[in-house]
């Protein structure tokens, strides 16, 4: 599996929560298999998006697709960054 980290500030979290749980179908039809929201403490409106995808390619086409960077804007997302990460090891302790 192949992961995406994308990191961003957002105008409203609870606004942007609402597009993005709305997006999960578009999401996994795109090759989305897991996914972690997390806020930066202390600043609701700062994101982090974790997900697994099933390929950095369809990852990719989806973040870097018209439609998607038109639900951005909508949902107030300022200048996301997008860091593409291959597992190298993994546990539970």
């Amino acid at each position: 599996m192949d992961y995406v980290l994308i990191t961003h500030e957002v105008e409203n979290y609870a606004e942007w929560k609402r597009g993005f749980d709305h997006a999960a179908d578009l999401r996994k039809a795109a090759g989305e298999v897991n996914y972690q929201v997390l806020q930066y403490q202390g600043d609701a409106n700062r994101v982090v998006h974790f997900s697994g995808w099933q390929s950095h390619a369809q990852a990719r086409s989806f973040f870097e697709s018209a439609e998607v960077q038109k639900i951005r804007d909508e949902l107030g997302v300022k200048q996301p960054t997008f860091i593409y990460l291959n597992q190298t090891e993994s546990g539970v302790l």
